[in-house]
């Protein structure tokens, strides 16, 4: 019975989605024409509102990655982006989105390959992560990460950033910076819900390394991102990995004033 079912479960690292299908992508919301909060899109031969994900993907590389898109995720965004949404299904609905974030980030850590015991006896080839992991969240919106990060992950290590940026300028300045001290010898996810600019998170990379992290050791979390702010952040640190749910010119910038309550 046993043996069976070890044949039969896919390991958890497993891609079982190499590639997106047409039904897939035909299923990626997109916001009516002329909406009045739609933003104009960083590329000059297609409007915003007309891209595809592939089209985005390919357009910014491989280092962006996107959640499969199914009926579970689009709910959560929806509720997420709804005006009228309540304050209390808006935290539940973006923790359901962070934990599913969190968990596909995870997935992108390096493991190595196991064999354990079973409790009847037998012998498992499975895998475990490897050492040397940590968390980063951007305040203070990106704090709003780091309960889905330990659910988990128990006893991972998160240090935590705080930039803020010029209303004017819109250009980000750090105010304070805590990471545990061997972070340069580790793989860091990086924290922060949405990429609009993408000038935040560029300058959390900077300070990053200039602790001696490399940027191909981050993988940025994020629920929402604009094409211009992942863009923006792949040009500056081409081998960063980011890892979101939608890509859109429209991004939910209320949310560090929803989820924690001060909108």
């Amino acid at each position: 019975m046993e043996t069976g079912l070890i044949e039969k479960m896919p390991c958890h690292n497993q891609q079982l989605n190499k590639s997106e299908s047409p039904e897939h992508a035909a299923k990626h919301v997109r916001f009516a024409r002329g909406s009045a909060a739609a933003e104009p899109c960083q590329d000059d031969t297609k409007p915003c509102e007309n891209l595809t994900t592939s089209d985005i993907q390919r357009q910014i590389g491989p280092q962006l990655k996107l959640l499969p898109l199914n009926d579970q995720i689009r709910e959560l965004q929806t509720i997420i982006r709804d005006k009228s949404t309540s304050r209390g299904d808006f935290v539940f609905c973006a923790d359901r989105l962070i934990r599913l974030v969190v968990e596909e980030g995870l997935n992108q850590l390096p493991y190595s390959e196991c064999t354990v015991t079973t409790p009847t006896g037998h012998k498992y080839e499975g895998v475990k992560f490897e050492k040397g992991n940590c968390g980063v969240s951007i305040m203070r919106s990106g704090e709003a990460m780091e309960q889905g990060l330990r659910d988990c992950c128990r006893s991972i290590r998160i240090g935590k950033i705080l930039i803020q940026s010029d209303e004017e300028t819109q250009k980000a300045k750090v105010y304070y910076a805590k990471f545990p001290p061997d972070i340069s010898r580790r793989k860091v996810l990086l924290m922060y819900p949405i990429l609009s600019t993408g000038n935040t998170v560029i300058e959390a990379v900077r300070v990053l390394n200039e602790h001696g992290l490399l940027a191909k050791h981050i993988i940025l979390l994020s629920l929402f991102s604009t094409p211009h702010g992942a863009q923006s952040i792949v040009q500056e640190f081409p081998d960063i990995t980011i890892l979101t749910t939608e890509v859109h010119a429209v991004a939910p910038t209320h949310f560090g004033q929803r989820y924690f309550g001060t909108d």
